[in-house]
This record gives C-alpha cells, structure tokens and sequence, in this order.
C-alpha cells in the first residue's frame, strides 16, 4: 500500500488532471491564501510569528502570509498553516462511505497548501508546479483520511494533523521530483509525526495541527532526502499507522485518482467560520429566519438534533470565547437569531460574551434527533423545530450547506469571500483584486513568487 501510494506521488504529470479538477482546485486554492491573510491577524498568527522571531528563523526564502515576515519553508510552511485553519473556515473532505462517520474528515488544503506554496515559491516553482503538488498532496491526504477505520476520529483524533502530514511530505517531494524509494521513506518519517487530538478543538491547538502537519511534511521530505532511513511499509504494516491509530483500514478507499476525491464525493467550501457540523444547521435556520421573518424576541426555544456523532465535535455548549464559539450549535443558532448572520465579526469574544447573546443560547437545545439519528453517520442530517412565544413551531431540516458539492460556490463566489477575508484582514483591495486574477490563471504563471509577492506586507 505505501510503495502503491508512493508510486502515484511520483508518477502523476500534470497532463494526468483534468480542467474540472484544476478549476476545483484552484476555487480552494484561492479559499485558502484568503484565510491565511484572515489567521495572520488572529491572536494565534501574532503568536507564531512571535516565535519565529525567538527562534532568529526570520529572513528566508518563504513568505509568511500577512506579513512583512519571511522564513525558512519549514517554518513559513507552520505559519501558514496555522493561519489558514485559525478561524475554521477552511475547506472540507467530505467522508461519505456508509461505515464513515461524517465527521472523519480533513481538511485538506491547510496542510497541503501550506506545505507546497512555501516549497513552490523557494524553488521559484512554476504555477503548474504548484497546482500538481497541491493535488497530489490533497488526494493523499483525503484517500488515507477515508480509508482509516472511523475508530479514529471517534476516538479523538484530529484528522487534520494526522493525515495532513501526508498531504505536505507528498506536495513537497512532488516539488523535489523525488524518486519512489524517497518518497516511500518520507511516508514513513511523516507518519511517526502525525499527531492531534480532538479534545483541543476550541482552542489555538487545533490550527495548531494543521501548521505542525504542514511542518512535519517538509521534515519528512528533507530528511528522506538526506537519506534518513524509515518503514517503506508505513501505512499497512502491523505496527503502522492504519493499525496503530485507527486498528484497521479499508483498502478499497485508497484508489488514487480513481475518481480524485475533488472530484468525487468533492470538497466542500464553507459558508460560515466556524466547524463543518453546524452548517446545514446554520442554513436551516437562515432559511427559517428569512422566510418566516422571525425575530429573535418572538423565540421562546430551538431544539437542534442531529445523529449522536455531531454532539462529539460541537463539544462547546456554554462558550466563552470565539474559539469555543466555533464548536458550540447554541451559539451558532443564537447568532443567526440575534444578528440574522454568522460571519468573522460574530466570532469574537465581545459578542459571544454579551448578555443578550448568552441569555439566547440558553435557549437553544442541542442534541440527538431519532429521525436524524436513522438517516445515518454518512449524513450531516440537522433538524430544526423553532417554538415561539406565540405557540407557534416552525420546523426546518437540512443535509448540507452552500459550498457543498450539492450546492457549490462559483470562483467568483469565491472570489467574494476572498474579498470578504482580505477586508477583515484590512488588506489592500488592489492587492486582492491581483491575487484573485493570479489564482484565476494559475497554471500560466511561470513563478509564484509573482503570486506570493500579493501576500506579503
């Protein structure tokens, strides 16, 4: 299974994707640096690159995002990845298989992009370049994330970390043009690095794992080059990683390319900052809201149901920061109620701490629904039943949400949040309006560094 997975990093040319999978590619490509410019004005960017600058690993080759700071790749390749999932609004793997929690998935382009663009710009790599390593890194990432038994998300790994490490040690040694053997040594280097746990969702820890992903990728990378040796077996021995942290696998998951999984079940891109779980949810309710113009004063409770595995993750029922706020159904909904949106400027600490705010999440009642129960693990399934003071009960329900693959955002809708991010982030619209174009036509650019250029202060 390694040597096959290895043999695919390296074999796959960029004539191998189609338009359809380039153009998915670039809309989360595109996602991606958006967010990064959002993370870099997060508490959790100024912090790392705090500690890049305690470490004097300042003055590289790689651009931090955001920032006048340059690094070396292996640490302008954590920042990034920090900063693309530091708000939660990063794309997602969708896990569909019947025997597969919704739930263990990825999030793909964090670890991978972050990985490929800081490696891609210090070789002054190619937009092509950066476009095949990105898709390999992403297929890699997303065929492990599906195939591990469900034990290891249940358990409370992140998948993120886990199997993002994969995604960036195969981004990197695509750029490397390494040969099989290599490239089946950085697998096993990457996977004795794979790490995060559930339990830190709500926190800084859990970007954390997509930077340290994206980190570990590139060490596994260098060092397999170096000639440092590993298991060339990694992922089916019997002290592996499917066995290790998942106690099994399913073979059939791992056809690389066969369909790639942008393209089949896809990847969806998120219409709100805050965790996968809550959205169908969120867009029931928008919905509601809208179409009954209910207001918040007329509510006098929600009940939210899902199957039993969404209450896993939504773990925050009482938050008491943004953070927390992310992974917490009640607040969600008390946004939408309260602001009629959910957007960057809900998730803060000041609003999840207002009085109003606090006093409409007591409100809402999250937790299991039989029917949503019954429609299965592989389903995001959320039903929703609105009681007003009046004794009126508005009921909605939900599978999935705008950005999903059943419903999907254009580039240009795209292009709007990205607008919407680099806003947030107080960025030059001018700059923004050029990175929108590069990402367009990225496969034209013959050097990122034209592109990474819009990404620095």
């Amino acid at each position: 299974m390694t040597r096959r997975v290895a043999e695919f990093i390296v074999a796959t040319r960029y004539t191998d994707l189609s338009t359809e999978l380039i153009d998915l590619g670039k809309k989360s490509i595109l996602d991606g640096l958006g967010l990064a410019l959002v993370g870099s004005v997060a508490k959790s960017g100024e912090l790392t690159r705090t500690y890049l600058r305690t470490l004097r690993v300042a003055g590289g080759d790689a651009t931090v995002v955001g920032s006048s700071l340059k690094s070396n790749v292996r640490f302008a390749a954590f920042a990034n990845g920090v900063g693309i999932h530091a708000d939660d609004y990063d794309d997602t793997q969708l896990a569909v298989a019947k025997d597969r929690v919704y739930g263990l998935l990825t999030h793909p382009t964090a670890p991978c992009l972050s990985a490929a663009l800081a490696l891609a710009e210090s070789r002054k790599a190619s937009g092509r370049d950066l476009l095949l390593a990105y898709h390999v890194g992403v297929e890699v990432e997303s065929k492990i994330s599906e195939a591990i038994a469900p034990r290891h998300y249940e358990d409370g790994f992140h998948s993120t970390g886990t199997c993002g490490v994969f995604a960036a040690a195969a981004a990197a040694i695509k750029l490397y043009g390494a040969d099989v053997a290599v490239c089946a040594r950085a697998l096993g280097i990457a996977a004795s690095q794979s790490s995060g746990l559930r339990e830190n969702f709500g926190t800084m820890t859990k970007p954390f794992h997509a930077g340290h992903a994206a980190e570990s990728g590139i060490v596994a990378a260098d060092f397999a080059l170096l000639g440092w040796t590993a298991s060339d077996h990694i992922l089916e021995a019997a002290n592996g990683f499917f066995h290790a942290a998942g106690g099994g696998f399913d073979p059939a998951a791992m056809r690389l390319g066969k369909p790639w999984t942008f393209v089949s079940p896809g990847i969806s891109i998120k219409p709100f900052p805050s965790g996968s779980l809550t959205h169908p949810a969120m867009s029931a309710m928008l919905r509601l809201i809208r179409e009954n113009h209910i207001a918040a004063g007329d509510v006098e409770r929600v009940d939210v149901g899902t199957n039993r595995n969404m209450p896993n993750a939504l773990i925050h029922h009482r938050p008491k920061d943004s953070l927390q706020a992310k992974f917490s159904m009640e607040f969600c909904m008390a946004a939408l109620l309260l602001y009629g949106k959910a957007g960057l400027n809900e998730f803060n600490d000041e609003v999840v701490n207002r009085r109003q705010v606090q006093a409409m999440i007591e409100r809402i009642h999250f937790g299991v629904n039989a029917e949503a129960e019954a429609a299965g693990y592989d389903k995001m399934t959320s039903i929703l039943d609105i009681h007003l003071k009046n004794g009126r009960t508005i009921s909605g329900r939900a599978e999935f949400a705008k950005g999903n693959p059943a419903d999907p955002m254009s580039f240009d809708e795209v292009a709007a949040k990205f607008e919407d991010c680099a806003k947030f982030a107080n960025w030059s619209g001018a700059k923004a309006t050029s990175l929108i174009a590069a990402v367009r036509k990225l496969e034209e650019i013959p050097d990122v560094r034209t592109m990474t250029g819009w990404l620095s202060t």
